[in-house]
């Protein structure tokens, strides 16, 4: 028992952090590490998801008014897609929650109306599905599990 425990203290003594047994490797959760430079390609494309997401919502939220029920269905599928395709092309969740930001500020921002009294979304149960329909499929794009790398083994882990 003694033993056990002064090998992981050596162990720690030299500093093999990483598998590989090298002194002062990179090894530890994401807050330990170093962070990565953000590349300026990455970036640009998730505010262009973001003004994507917007883009859909408003035409979602125009079409699903437009053409009860048709129109309702229309746009919680292009909202989907919208999310998946964000998730797909990115190949992080981080797409799918960009574009799911994007889409959210364009409905928070046609519900509240204007001051005289106008606004996008009529009262009815068409706009409360919009809305509460989109967050939901939002929420399970964002959710998904990461899609498989290439390259990754088929066998199961620890055999």
């Amino acid at each position: 028992m003694s033993d056990n425990r002064g090998e992981r203290g050596n162990r720690a003594a030299r500093g093999q952090a990483g598998r590989d047994g090298r002194a002062g490797a990179a090894s530890g959760s994401w807050l330990t590490r170093p962070p990565k430079a953000p590349r300026l390609g990455r970036i640009a494309a998730y505010l262009a998801l973001v003004v994507l997401g917007a883009v859909v919502g408003t035409a979602g939220s125009l079409v699903q008014a437009a053409w009860f029920p048709g129109g309702l269905v229309l746009a919680l599928l292009a909202s989907a897609g919208l999310f998946l395709g964000a998730l797909r092309a990115t190949a992080t969740q981080l797409g799918a929650v960009c574009s799911a930001v994007g889409w959210l500020a364009a409905i928070v921002v046609l519900s509240t109306g204007r001051p005289e009294g106008d606004g996008v979304f009529a009262a009815g149960i068409g706009p409360l599905v919009y809305m509460l329909g989109g967050m939901a499929i939002a929420v399970m794009c964002a959710t998904m599990s990461r899609l498989p790398q290439p390259g990754g083994g088929q066998g199961r882990l620890g055999g």
